[in-house]
């Protein structure tokens, strides 16, 4: 990392992520998305200037990324967008050097990606964005019918003695056999676990279309779960390496990263599309 002051800004579906990179330090922000992502982005980027006592005209660059980046601008601060994609690849790759696949699941899509341990950049990635299953949107409504906050649903899911089944690949389907399986008395632990990894087979379904190579990383906001991590673990065959940041952070650091190699090279505005075609 560059001597830049830098910050990563991931505006997710469900809530947005900062990291400043200064001085040798990193710091991190969360806040809910909100309705206008400028403000979340904006919330957000105070927090990080609190927090680490640097004056918002020391920035030397800003990067966002997410669901909502297109919508951002920070006036005279040099700033442009990356894909999501490429800002998890990077962070992972800062986090463990030796990755080369990626799990991100967030609140609206899940992705598999194949990272270059050389570089961090992407060689492959696939992404569910057309169904809730598989996705920590689906998860939500589970927890929900099971009376439970989103954080509890994965805690609960270790509890489980028997998994229940829950066969179907469809979020409104899956639905009915949840309140099925409550009727019958299955257990929330049961049913949780159950939820579980039928979420994670929907992503070991993308993961096997690109190749699973060692070592693995979980990243987004559902990578918080432990239901999911086991279930992963489980499905895949593969342990998920612990890193020394909360990988929900991973796409904001990459997001930094970005930004300290754009201030470094004295880059003007670019757009996602024109850092890949720099590149």
């Amino acid at each position: 990392m560059t001597g830049d002051i830098a910050v990563g800004l991931d505006l997710g579906s469900r809530t947005g992520k900062g990291v400043l990179l200064a001085g040798g330090k990193l710091y991190t922000a969360i806040t809910p998305t909100g309705v206008y992502m400028q403000e979340t982005a904006d919330k957000l980027l105070d927090k990080l200037l609190r927090q680490s006592g640097v004056p918002r005209e020391e920035i030397a660059y800003i990067v966002g990324t997410g669901y909502g980046r297109v919508s951002l601008n920070f006036g005279e601060t040099g700033h442009k967008i990356v894909t999501e994609i490429s800002c998890h690849a990077m962070g992972s790759h800062y986090l463990n050097a030796k990755v080369r696949s990626i799990v991100d699941i967030g609140g609206q899509d899940s992705k598999a990606i194949r990272v270059d341990p050389a570089n961090g950049k992407v060689i492959e990635f696939i992404m569910n964005d057309k169904c809730a299953a598989g996705t920590g949107r689906f998860l939500e409504k589970v927890a929900h019918l099971l009376d439970l906050t989103l954080e509890e649903l994965g805690a609960e899911a270790l509890k489980a003695d028997e998994p229940a089944d829950v066969s179907s690949q469809c979020v409104v389907f899956a639905e009915s056999e949840v309140i099925s399986l409550k009727a019958k008395g299955v257990s929330a632990a049961n049913i949780a676990a159950g939820i579980h990894l039928a979420t994670a087979r929907r992503v070991r379904n993308l993961v096997n279309r690109i190749g699973l190579e060692p070592d693995l990383v979980f990243s987004g906001g559902v990578s918080n779960n432990p239901g999911m991590t086991r279930a992963l673990e489980e499905l895949l065959g593969h342990p998920i390496s612990r890193v020394k940041l909360d990988t929900i952070f991973a796409g904001a650091l990459g997001a930094a990263v970005f930004a300290q190699k754009a201030a470094s090279r004295g880059e003007s505005d670019l757009s996602d599309f024109a850092l890949l075609k720099a590149k």
